[in-house]
């Protein structure tokens, strides 16, 4: 495993496991069991995952000691200002049966995205968390959030694949010193990522996936990354990423694919934010 070093020197997997769209409590559990024992030591959830619970026991079970793993989770929308943020992350502790977080990120920005910063720079200065930060700032966002608070985000996290690569966006994170991690680095296969005639080539030039290759070129530009994956042979094939390197030449042209379009929807989008808000736990 290779780590990131977060701005406020705690290190972080460069390679995670994430459960987002695992909602059956049973099934989640059995997944994450069975990411830890490929060797996945980070894990991402996140409140309106509404799974934190199947994390936790997954996490007790494995027998793992707790400081050899990287648990994040995040606020959601309805849980966003101080008082609300407060009770919804000690929820999530109680729920994860953990008695601190690694990283905990503000899942989107809006409603009152500062009231909640501030209660989760408490929780950090009270070492209740390690590393605090964000997720879905866009650059505009990001900057102000930046301007205006205690402590710098450790991380973003951003829709981030070889569609849409967010280098523009990784330059401000890297002057404030946040780390960029990529949600959807498979872009949820559209686009045609799994059957992309460059990846496919370079690919097999190492004897690997399109999926291995597209993760291989996040890492080598330093992103953080949490595929999902409900079958554990593909667990074990996203984690066998670091005993090959891509050339320049390769990551030359896996960078020519970047359409810096997102493949998703926009935080711009008004009927976006409507849906997003109109979301309540």
């Amino acid at each position: 495993m290779d780590y990131v070093t977060l701005n406020n020197g705690v290190k972080m997997p460069i390679l995670g496991y994430g459960v987002y769209q695992i909602p059956d409590l049973e099934e989640c559990e059995r997944c994450v069991l069975d990411a830890i024992s490929v060797g996945y030591r980070s894990i991402d959830t996140a409140q309106v995952y509404r799974n934190e619970e199947a994390v936790g026991r997954a996490i007790k079970k494995s027998g793992v000691p707790r400081e050899e793993l990287f648990i994040t989770t995040k606020v959601w929308v309805s849980n966003a200002g101080y008082d609300r943020a407060k009770v919804s992350i000690e929820e999530s502790l109680k729920k994860l049966q953990l008695d601190y977080l690694d990283l905990l990120l503000i899942h989107q920005p809006f409603n009152d995205y500062y009231g909640t910063y501030r209660a989760m720079e408490e929780f950090y200065k009270a070492g209740k968390i390690r590393a605090i930060g964000i997720s879905n700032f866009y650059p505009d966002r990001y900057v102000d959030l930046v301007q205006f608070s205690d402590v710098v985000p450790a991380v973003n996290q951003v829709e981030t694949h070889v569609f849409n690569q967010q280098a523009e966006a990784q330059k401000y994170m890297k002057k404030d010193g946040t780390q960029i991690e990529s949600w959807g680095p498979f872009a949820e296969g559209r686009n045609g990522l799994f059957t992309n005639p460059t990846l496919k080539e370079i690919g097999e030039h190492h004897s690997k996936s399109i999926a291995q290759t597209a993760l291989r070129f996040l890492i080598q530009r330093g992103i953080v990354v949490i595929p999902k994956s409900t079958h554990k042979n593909r667990m074990e094939e996203n984690f066998n990423v670091f005993d090959f390197e891509l050339t320049a030449e390769e990551m030359g042209k896996i960078s020519g694919l970047d359409t810096g379009k997102t493949a998703f929807f926009s935080h711009y989008d008004p009927k976006t934010v409507e849906l997003l808000t109109g979301h309540k736990l």
